[in-house]
């Protein structure tokens, strides 16, 4: 079973990383309240990313409260990003079979995207510290029914981490 979720896991078109303050004890917290401060995205984007983590924080036994224990701050980065490809050389081979010299060509092309990446930082309500943040990339900006179906397995992802397994 346990390989078997890694190999479901290590499939993932994302990536996905954690870190946690060590003394924090993640017990304590019982409820959360959003903070989109950060949170550039347009509309649609926006309710995706905040339903599935508000989906996700209630899976994990937490729930909304005006006077939270954690102050959950979404936010959302793109990069550009420029796919160089370059394929092995074809073509007709001279004197000596494929080891010998003659001529070859080869296909170099390029291709321009935007990549997405959603960071959640977990700050603890009382202190005001950070105590958990999640960050993963890898969603395609550029295609809204991609984006639809990667919203949320990305939250999921980010997610997984949480809470922290000392």
């Amino acid at each position: 079973m346990a390989s078997a979720a890694l190999g479901i896991t290590s499939c993932s078109p994302f990536q996905v990383r954690s870190d946690y303050a060590e003394t924090a004890n993640f017990n304590n917290y019982k409820t959360y309240k959003l903070r989109i401060d950060d949170l550039k995205l347009n509309d649609i984007d926006k309710d995706r990313v905040l339903n599935e983590v508000s989906k996700q924080l209630q899976a994990k036994g937490l729930s909304v409260g005006e006077n939270p224990d954690l102050i959950v701050n979404v936010k959302a980065q793109h990069k550009k990003i420029t796919d160089i490809q370059r394929d092995r050389p074809y073509g007709m081979y001279g004197w000596g079979g494929p080891w010998g010299w003659g001529v070859g060509m080869s296909r170099t092309w390029s291709s321009n995207y935007n990549q997405g990446a959603l960071v959640l930082d977990l700050i603890d309500a009382r202190t005001q510290k950070l105590v958990w943040q999640g960050i993963g990339e890898g969603i395609s900006v550029d295609s809204p029914k991609a984006k639809q179906k990667q919203i949320p397995e990305i939250v999921a992802e980010i997610m997984a981490n949480y809470p922290p397994k000392k």
